[in-house]
C-alpha cells in the first residue's frame, strides 16, 4: 500500500465516529507505513510497575495467545496476585484492520529478528537471510497475524501424547479448542464446536470471484468441502478467520480487555525481562528480574514464575537464567544451573510462492479495491469489503501428497489460496514481508504487476528438517541466533514432498470453475534456475530453494517430553525439568509441526495450562 493511502487512511479514521480518535498523537514513520507512537487504548493497561517490597502468587512473562490466556483464567481465582509482563505496547486502531497484516511488519510491533545465512535455502532473500517476524506489543503476535484459525489435526495430538505426553491427546485437548472459541461460521460441523467463547471465529465477509472459482475447482478436483476444525480437516474451505465485526480480534481484545479492571491482575506493558530469578540451592524460581521506563526492578512470585514469551524469548530467558545446553552456556560465560537441551529443536513450516496463475479477468482483489475511501467506512461502520480480507488469504485446503507414505487421512501439505498477489501494491511492501530481494521482485514479478493473477502458497505442514536457535551472548539486549536449515533432511523428503504438490495444485488449476478463466501458470522461468526445464523436478527444487519464506509457526524451542526424553525441556504439566515454580506455557514446548497455524493450539496450550495450574495448587501438590 502506498504511503498517500496510508495517510489518508488515518485522517479517515480519526474523524470515524466508530473508532478510537487518532488526533492529538505523535507520528513516526515505521518501514512500511505511519503508526501512532502512543498508543489509542493508553490508560487500559500501563499501571504503575510494582513497588519493590510487592509479591504475587503468579509471574507471567509475555501477553501472547498463551500468556494472555493464562492471565485471564488464573486471576479468576480472586485469592491469587497475578502479574503479567508485557515488553511492547499497547496496539493502535490501525492494527484492527485484517487486510493491512503484513504491513505490521518491521514496525514497533514486530521485534524485526532476521536468521541466518544459510546454503540451502533462501536464495531470493535479501543478503540471503529471512525475516522471522515475532510480535511485540500487547497481544504478542496475533497483533500482526493473519488471524487464520486452525486448530490441527486429530492425529497432531495423539502423536504429541504417544511421545511420553499423558493428558495432550485429541481426547484432551478437543475441549479446550472448543472452549475457547465463539464460533458463527456458516459451515461448521456442530458437535465440535462451541459458541459463547473470548475468541470469535467467523467467514470473512468478503470473497473475492477468484476465491469462489478456487474452492469450485477444489470440489470438482475430488476435495469436499469442509469444516476443516471440524471432524475431517481433509478437504478445502473458504477461511475461517479470528474477527470481530470485520476487525481483527488479537489475544488482547478477546481476553485481556474483557477483565482488565480486576483487582487481583496487574498488566505492565513496556517491562523487559531480562532474567530468572532462580534460587541456586534450591533450584526453585522465585521471581524476575525486568526493566520499565529505565528503571530495573526485581518482582517475587510466591507461587510460580511462567514462562509465555514465545518460541524464540522464552528459550532466550531460560538460558539467560542459566537453564540451557551446558557447554553452550559455559561457552558464554553463563552460570550452569540446570543443563537442558533448550533451543536445540526448532521446527517451523515454510511456504512457496511460486505458484503464481495468470488470469483472463479481474476477479482478484488489486491495489484500486484497497485505494478506496469508501471502502473504509465499509470496514469501520459495517464491518464489511475488501479491507477485511486475512491479508489477501481466502481459502484453505488440506491435501495428502502422492509422495506421502502415510496409511491414514493425514495431510502432509496445507494450500492457501490468496485472492490477491505478492504484487498487488506493485512492490512497496509485501515483497519485503516475504524475504523477496528487490532484484529477485523486479526481474520476475514487476512485469506481471498490472496483469490480474492470483497465487497458491503451499505450506509444508511436517517438515523432516530442523533448525535450532543459541544465544549470541549473555546481553539480554542480544537477539538469539536463528538456524532454520530448511531442506536439510537427510533424504530431501521436504522438497519431494513439494514438488508432488504443485503438481496437484497444477492438476486442480485445470479444473472446470478456473478454466472458463484461462487460468494459466505463470511459465517465465525463475532468475537463477534458467538451467533447467521448466516444470521438471530439478527446476522447482531450485525455486524452492530461492523462495520459501517463513509462515512465523516455529515450535519446539523449549520441547515436552518426560525426563527420559534427552530433547524434552519441560514435561507433560510443562514444568521446567529439574526446576521447581517454574513453567513454560507457549508454543516452545509442542514437540512436533502441527497441521496448523500456531496461534489457535497456542491458546489452548494456555487454557489447559490454566487447569493444570489450578489443579496443583488447589490440591497443594506442587513439587
Amino acid at each position: 500500500m502506498h504511503f498517500v493511502y496510508l495517510k489518508t487512511l488515518l485522517l479517515i479514521l480519526a474523524t470515524n465516529s466508530n473508532s478510537e480518535s487518532l488526533m492529538n498523537h505523535d507520528y513516526r514513520y515505521g518501514r512500511f507505513l505511519w503508526y501512532p507512537t502512543r498508543p489509542i487504548k493508553s490508560g487500559l493497561y500501563n499501571d504503575l510497575p510494582p513497588s519493590r517490597q510487592e509479591t504475587f502468587d503468579f509471574i507471567i512473562v509475555g501477553s501472547g495467545s498463551s500468556g494472555a490466556t493464562l492471565a485471564n483464567r488464573l486471576s479468576e481465582n480472586t485469592l491469587w496476585k497475578v502479574l503479567l509482563l508485557e515488553v511492547g505496547d499497547v496496539a493502535t486502531a490501525l492494527n484492527d484492520i485484517p487486510a493491512m497484516a503484513p504491513l505490521f511488519q518491521k514496525t514497533k510491533f514486530d521485534w524485526g529478528y532476521v536468521a541466518e545465512k544459510e546454503n540451502g535455502s533462501c536464495w531470493g532473500c535479501p543478503e540471503q537471510r529471512m525475516l522471522w517476524p515475532r510480535g511485540r506489543g500487547l497481544g504478542g503476535s496475533t497483533l500482526i497475524n493473519f488471524m487464520i484459525h486452525v486448530r490441527g489435526n486429530p492425529e497432531d495430538y495423539n502423536k504429541w501424547e504417544a511421545m511420553g505426553n499423558p493428558g495432550w491427546g485429541y481426547k484432551d485437548v478437543l475441549p479446550y479448542f472448543m472452549k475457547l472459541e465463539d464460533s458463527s461460521v456458516e459451515v461448521q460441523d456442530g458437535p465440535y464446536r462451541h459458541q459463547g467463547g473470548y475468541m470469535p471465529v467467523t467467514d470473512v465477509p468478503y470473497r473475492t470471484e477468484a476465491a469462489e472459482a478456487f474452492v469450485e475447482a477444489a470440489q470438482e478436483a475430488g476435495y469436499p468441502y469442509v469444516d476443516y476444525n471440524g471432524k475431517s480437516q481433509m478437504g478445502v474451505s473458504f477461511v475461517q478467520a479470528n474477527l470481530r465485526n470485520g476487525l481483527r480480534c488479537s489475544i488482547e481484545k478477546a481476553y485481556l480487555r474483557p477483565i482488565r479492571n480486576r483487582k487481583n491482575l496487574k498488566i505492565l506493558t513496556n517491562s523487559r525481562v531480562i532474567k530468572i530469578l532462580i534460587d541456586s540451592n534450591t533450584k526453585a524460581a522465585t521471581g524476575v528480574e525486568f526493566l520499565s521506563n529505565r528503571k530495573y526492578y526485581k518482582i517475587s512470585a510466591q507461587k510460580e514464575v511462567i514462562l509465555s514469551a514465545g518460541a524464540f524469548n522464552s528459550p532466550q530467558l531460560l538460558m539467560l537464567s542459566g537453564i540451557g545446553p551446558k557447554d553452550h552456556l559455559e561457552e558464554l560465560g553463563i552460570e550452569v544451573i540446570k543443563d537442558l537441551p533448550v533451543g536445540k529443536k526448532l521446527y517451523d513450516h515454510i511456504t512457496f510462492l511460486g505458484l503464481n496463475y495468470l488470469v483472463n479477468q479481474p476477479i482478484i482483489a488489486t491495489s484500486k479495491v484497497y485505494y478506496n475511501a469508501s471502502n473504509v467506512f465499509d470496514l469501520f461502520n459495517k464491518g464489511k469489503g475488501p479491507l477485511t480480507l486475512l491479508g489477501g488469504v481466502e481459502a484453505l485446503m488440506y491435501m495428502k501428497s502422492n509422495f506421502s507414505t502415510s496409511k491414514r487421512k493425514y495431510p502432509d501439505m496445507e494450500v492457501i489460496f490468496l485472492g490477491s498477489n505478492v504484487a498487488a501494491d506493485k512492490g512497496v511492501a509485501f515483497k519485503d514481508t516475504v524475504s523477496i530481494s528487490s532484484d529477485l521482485y523486479n526481474s520476475y514479478w514487476r512485469e506481471i504487476e498490472d496483469v490480474p493473477f492470483f497465487q497458491v502458497l503451499l505450506m509444508l505442514v511436517h517438515p523432516k528438517s530442523v533448525g535450532y536457535l543459541k544465544l549470541k551472548s549473555k546481553n539480554p539486549f542480544h537477539w538469539p541466533k536463528f538456524y532454520p536449515q530448511y531442506f536439510t533432511d537427510e533424504n530431501n523428503e521436504d522438497i519431494k514432498t513439494f514438488v508432488a504438490s504443485i503438481r496437484e495444485i497444477n492438476r486442480v488449476i485445470k479444473m472446470p470453475a478456473l478454466r472458463k478463466f484461462k487460468a494459466e501458470l505463470y511459465d517465465k522461468p525463475m532468475p537463477g534456475c534458467e538451467k533447467y526445464p521448466f516444470d521438471s523436478d530439478a527446476y522447482w527444487e531450485c525455486c524452492l530453494r530461492t523462495i520459501t519464506p517463513t509462515l512465523h509457526h516455529q515450535v519446539g524451542t523449549c520441547k515436552m517430553g518426560p525426563s527420559t526424553d534427552k530433547e524434552a525441556v519441560v514435561d507433560h504439566r510443562l514444568k521446567v525439568h529439574g526446576i521447581r515454580n517454574l513453567r513454560v506455557v507457549d508454543t516452545s514446548i509442542i514437540p512436533m509441526a502441527l497441521t496448523a497455524h500456531t496461534n489457535i493450539p497456542a491458546i489452548m496450550v494456555g487454557e489447559k495450562a490454566a487447569d493444570l495450574i489450578k489443579e496443583d495448587w488447589m490440591n497443594n501438590e506442587v513439587d
